[in-house]
């Protein structure tokens, strides 16, 4: 009987429960929130829901006995990005929060996958790693799952076809400093760089990868300041990984995991990884070109020199 918690009821931790449960991960979803009036009403709310969703029991609870015996916790709690505000500014208010909230977590929780889904997840993901001594393999990262799924829609929509199609990777950061790996995306098998329209043309452009990169990057700058929040695609994001994990699929994903970055050291970032029912099974070894690699360099950089700022070493 699996059980997945979620710490945090807000719109992320929320939605991510929601999609979960219309998915069927669990049979049994918790929620851990302080605010003992906010978790009890989500828990409710999702509840009375059941009746449309596969069979689940949801519970929510503003103490952190709530997620013992989980299969996986999901943490969703942070300081909450604000517009104009990048991820990397978070950094301070949300390290100092898993300082407080890991160590009763993994206490309650101790043989649980341990997803991070708050930003700058990347630098608190390694914070965590570091300060806990938790084996890397079982906690990691949301990384540029999302980041990846918003590039697929823009080719998607870019080529006219189905997003199922595209194969296309973001990673590095999650944030101003991620990376495309255009040399490897492909579209139907097809490279994604000699795709052609009806007309024979290609579509992929230079000016048109660039114009999709930067896209995908405001992405969640332009959806903050029209709605104060991103909710609904990380949350169904999140509940793709909780998926994997539960289901043993080992889907590779790009994930933030910690790696040994040649001429950075060790970081938390985001490349293709398996994942499974014992978290980061294997992570894969994607070609680079010289500028990708390059650009992931100064991007584990950026990632290593805030870890550092804020005493993570």
């Amino acid at each position: 009987m699996s059980k997945v918690s979620i710490v945090g009821a807000g719109a992320v931790g929320s939605t991510l429960a929601y999609a979960g449960l219309m998915r069927g991960f669990a049979r049994t979803v918790a929620l851990y929130d302080i605010n003992k009036a906010k978790v009890e009403a989500e828990a409710l709310d999702l509840a009375q829901g059941i009746q449309f969703m596969p069979e689940a029991k949801v519970i929510g609870s503003d103490t952190v006995d709530v997620v013992e015996g989980s299969d996986v916790v999901v943490v969703t709690a942070g300081a909450k990005q604000q517009p104009g505000q990048s991820r990397m500014d978070l950094a301070g208010a949300t390290i100092a929060l898993m300082d407080k909230v890991m160590p009763p977590l993994l206490e309650a929780a101790p043989t649980a996958i341990f997803i991070l889904v708050t930003n700058p997840v990347d630098v608190v993901t390694y914070a965590a790693i570091k300060k806990s001594g938790a084996d890397p393999a079982r906690m990691f990262g949301s990384g540029t799952v999302l980041d990846s799924s918003r590039l697929r829609h823009q080719i998607a929509q870019e080529v006219n076809v189905a997003v199922g199609n595209v194969h296309a990777y973001i990673t590095g950061e999650h944030g101003d400093s991620e990376v495309a790996l255009w040399s490897s995306a492909s579209i139907g098998g097809v490279p994604l760089t000699e795709w052609v329209d009806e007309n024979g043309v290609v579509v992929m452009t230079d000016e048109v990868r660039h114009r999709i990169h930067r896209d995908v990057v405001q992405s969640a700058y332009t959806i903050i300041e029209g709605k104060g929040a991103t909710n609904y695609a990380i949350g169904a994001a999140g509940a793709r990984i909780v998926e994997a994990v539960l289901g043993d699929q080992h889907r590779v994903l790009p994930v933030s995991t910690l790696t040994d970055f040649p001429g950075v050291g060790e970081v938390c970032m985001s490349l293709p990884a398996i994942v499974g029912r014992s978290g980061i099974v294997q992570q894969v070894d994607v070609r680079l070109s010289p500028s990708e690699h390059a650009a992931l360099a100064a991007s584990a950089r950026s990632i290593k020199e805030t870890a550092n700022k804020f005493g993570v070493e």
